[in-house]
């Protein structure tokens, strides 16, 4: 194991972050270093204070117990200058994970400038498949009923460690949760050796997109020039417009008009009313049967006797 040697006093120029004409920029230097380090070069370091405006970083890393001496040492940075983000296997599973939200708190919160997901060597998560998983949950008392029907997806496992520092970086990249110019770089680590090796280089990805917009950009001017030079180049006079005699063009708005007045003038006739349905008879009620009168009796007059 190695330590890269930490220069806090260094009187070289700044990088700010983005290359400059010959200084190499901070991961770039960070790599170089690790690997002059590793080739016998005991003069190989790091010097902070060039790097003063990318500074600090944000990584995510394993969980892995084997990563504890290495980190920061490795990259030659102090650890205040070090947020240092764990999970087991450095998972990412989308771009608003909770993992996710961790990077971007380091990045609003605590200042990190610049991301980078590190990977390392004989990962066991990366040898761990869901039948060996969901044997180790039974033996905790985890039954396979209480555990996610996908459990590649939920757990994010993975059968590259390369692979998923992509994956991984992918996801950072197109986070609305972390600004376009903060470069996401990807890494893998030797767990033995301590040798670091690209991945994703954050600064080239950022060119390229870079490059890409301004491209696009170049392209759409084009374009609009061309259809200005088109517009100046327009001369009224060249028109040509068809041969139309006023007296004719009269006669035929008048023709018009009165095809258009014509119906209007025609007198409408007023729509028949509809037929009232024949009304029923009233209905006369019944008339009470007369009944006859007895004959008047004249005055004085009685019944004779027998």
């Amino acid at each position: 194991m190695f330590k890269l040697r930490l220069d806090l006093a260094s009187s070289a120029p700044k990088s700010h972050g983005i290359l400059t004409a010959n200084i190499m920029r901070l991961f770039e230097a960070i790599v170089d270093a690790n690997h002059r380090a590793l080739a016998g070069d005991t003069a190989a370091g790091l010097h902070p204070a060039e790097y003063a405006d990318s500074l600090p970083i944000a990584a995510l890393t394993c969980i892995d117990a084997r990563l504890n001496p290495l980190f920061p040492e490795v990259l030659g940075l102090p650890k205040e200058q070090f947020i240092w983000l764990r999970n087991a296997g450095n998972i990412i599973t989308g771009p608003l994970s909770s993992t996710m939200r961790s990077l971007a708190l380091a990045c609003a919160v605590k200042g990190g400038k610049e991301i980078a997901i590190i990977g390392h060597t004989d990962c066991l998560v990366c040898k761990t498949s869901t039948m060996k998983l969901t044997e180790a949950f039974r033996a905790l008392g985890v039954e396979r009923a209480a555990l996610p029907e996908n459990l590649t997806e939920f757990f994010g496992m993975f059968a590259s460690e390369r692979q998923n520092v992509m994956k991984g970086v992918e996801y950072v990249r197109h986070s609305p949760l972390i600004g376009a110019k903060t470069p996401v770089h990807g890494l893998m680590v030797d767990i033995e050796t301590g040798k670091l090796e690209w991945v994703v280089n954050g600064y080239q990805a950022f060119e390229v997109s870079a490059a890409t917009m301004k491209a696009e950009g170049a392209k759409l001017m084009d374009e609009s020039a061309d259809a200005l030079r088109s517009l100046a180049a327009f001369k009224i006079g060249e028109m040509k417009f068809p041969d139309t005699k006023i007296g004719e063009m009269a006669t035929d708005a008048k023709n018009w008009l009165v095809k258009e007045i014509e119906p209007a003038a025609k007198p409408v006739e007023a729509p028949t009313p509809p037929r009232a349905a024949p009304q029923p008879p009233p209905r006369v009620p019944p008339v009470a049967p007369k009944i006859p009168m007895p004959p008047r009796v004249p005055p004085g007059w009685r019944l004779p006797r027998r």
